[in-house]
């Protein structure tokens, strides 16, 4: 039986000449006990599905009922969690829950209330903080105040509006896993809207697509037993056939080649790739080496009240030129003090990095860096922030060479269209592609990512990790990706580096990634080995995942290839 229904419903917003068609002829049912999955990009018009079913949007065209009842507003009967918590500041834990309660059910006596706040509260593990405001509650620990608050109304269908998106990936699995709990417990009805395929399939009884036009995509049934365990999906053949299956249709429909570009990259040498620059340059520390890029007993240690604090011992590496390198680890291991130790914004406390037989002293622009946030002037167009860095680097070149140098990264990053386009009225995901023209268009020695796609949702990331291999396929450059995503830090690698935790961290295990380049998301999925380097990197993560501390150097191994 059918608890919501959308009968040929488009929504549009503005008018005239302004308006935007956001969704178009949606027909769509929920089944009563279900567990849909909304799957989607950003701008594909998923919150606005979400707003018409909770009643907070009314449709331009068509209609939505529940349980065939036309929906004109909002309604305890559907409960409503979104991405953003909406807490009250000034109320504890249990007053936040009671004040839906008070609003839902005004003549409830107040022992009954008090009893169901507790057992919400308690339903979503924060029994003990039950006395603590929003601002002594971590990001996960408020998410999961907005999750007792919507239960604690009773509601027949629980709405979940991207609820775990800016939680960190292990707070976001393990509040996964409890919406599944209580889901399972309970047997509302349940649609989550998510972009993320792997929280997907571990949740759905049914999977829908939206396509970026708005319209209605693929439905994908999910019929792997319960309760699916993470680790185990990673060796379950039905869960890699549908991950392949929804990764090969969000990609053909949402990222085709974009790039059509039509400058040619001028025949210009970057300053630090002179031959004269090469010889000129004595830099402290140098010890000429084999390999093109050496961590030679890097320790960074910093001082404090207690005494020093090493925060990163022992990290020894070597790189051969043109190799891509992941690293990765929990929070707090040092990936990101490591990349800065490399960038020069991070002085070494101890040890040497030579690139290019010179050490590395201070910041240049050989060492390019994007990070998680790219850091544009906002008052500045793509192109002007582009050419800041090509002027520098390319002093014997003439203008309209180094004009073509800055155009033709853009239009490699997809912005052929944006190039004129101020920093302030781009999105995240624009922002982050001129983030990544500009490190390219530097023709740097060592291209140094620092979490790059972090702030970006996954689809989206997605996009921009097919944008980065396909530019860097072209460069090979030496590169370093800091990252936290097991998938993207095997995509683009030739080793994935793990470090152990921190302090006092160092690595633990590398991973040899013999998989053909150039690489696509959709080729790897039905890799065989895939899986296999998937499983090492989740087993060391695993391992460290509760605050394990490295092995003596004699016992750590260094390489693991597949079988």
């Amino acid at each position: 039986m059918s608890i919501l229904k959308f009968d040929n419903v488009s929504k549009g917003f503005g008018e005239g000449t302004a308006h935007t068609e956001v969704l178009k002829n949606i027909d769509l049912e929920v089944q009563e006990g279900e567990f849909l999955v909304l799957l989607g990009f950003s701008g594909s018009g998923k919150t606005t599905l979400i707003n018409l079913m909770a009643g907070l949007e009314t449709p331009t065209q068509g209609k939505v009922t529940f349980k065939g009842s036309q929906i004109i507003g909002p309604g305890p009967e559907r409960g409503v969690i979104f991405q953003n918590y909406s807490l009250m500041p000034w109320l504890t834990v249990n007053g936040n829950v009671r004040l839906a309660l008070d609003a839902v059910f005004p003549d409830m006596p107040k022992s009954e209330k008090a009893e169901k706040v507790d057992h919400y509260v308690k339903m979503v593990g924060l029994g003990h903080a039950t006395a603590r405001r929003p601002a002594e509650l971590s990001g996960g620990m408020r998410q999961r105040v907005n999750v007792a608050r919507a239960l604690a109304m009773n509601p027949e269908v629980l709405l979940l509006d991207e609820p775990l998106s800016a939680l960190d990936a292990l707070t976001r699995a393990n509040l996964a896993d409890e919406i599944e709990q209580i889901w399972s417990t309970d047997k509302k009805t349940c649609v989550l809207i998510t972009n993320d395929v792997d929280e997907a399939i571990i949740l759905a009884d049914r999977i829908i697509a939206l396509n970026p036009d708005g319209t209605l995509g693929g439905e994908f049934k999910v019929s792997i037993p319960r309760p699916r365990d993470r680790m185990a999906m990673n060796h379950h053949d039905g869960f890699k056939k549908l991950r392949a299956d929804i990764t090969k249709y969000l990609m053909d429909v949402g990222i085709e080649a974009k790039t059509e570009v039509s400058k040619a990259l001028p025949n210009v040498t970057a300053i630090h790739n002179l031959p004269k620059a090469q010889a000129d340059v004595k830099a402290k520390q140098s010890q000429r080496s084999d390999k093109y890029l050496e961590f030679s007993q890097l320790h960074k240690i910093y001082p404090t009240p207690k005494g020093p604090l090493t925060v990163v011992e022992d990290f020894d590496l070597k790189l051969e030129k043109g190799e891509f390198i992941s690293l990765i680890g929990h929070s707090g291991c040092g990936k990101s003090t490591v990349l800065t130790m490399a960038a020069g914004l991070n002085e070494i406390s101890k040890g040497v990095i030579n690139l290019d037989g010179r050490g590395v002293v201070g910041a240049d622009p050989e060492r390019a860096v994007v990070f998680q946030s790219p850091n544009l002037f906002p008052w500045l167009t793509a192109k002007e922030n582009v050419a800041i860095g090509v002027d520098k680097v390319y002093p014997r070149a003439s203008q309209s060479e180094r004009q073509d140098v800055v155009e033709y990264y853009l239009e490699r990053v997809g912005l052929a269209d944006a190039m004129d386009r101020p920093a302030s009225s781009m999105s995240n995901g624009m922002k982050q592609r001129v983030g990544i023209a500009r490190a390219f268009a530097l023709s740097p020695k060592l291209l140094l990512l620092d979490e790059p796609f972090g702030m970006l949702d996954s689809l989206t990331r997605w996009e921009l990790q097919e944008v980065l291999m396909e530019v860097w396929d072209r460069t090979k450059v030496t590169a370093i990706c800091v990252t936290h995503d097991v998938d993207e830090a095997i995509l683009l690698a030739d080793r994935v580096v793990m470090m152990t935790n921190g302090p006092q961290a160092t690595i633990g295990k590398i991973v040899d990634v013999d998989l053909p380049r150039p690489r696509s998301r959709k080729a790897l999925l039905e890799h065989p080995d895939y899986y296999k380097y998937r499983q090492d990197v989740f087993d060391f993560l695993e391992e460290y995942e509760h605050g394990a501390k490295p092995k003596p150097k004699a016992e750590q191994p260094k390489k693991i290839a597949a079988e």
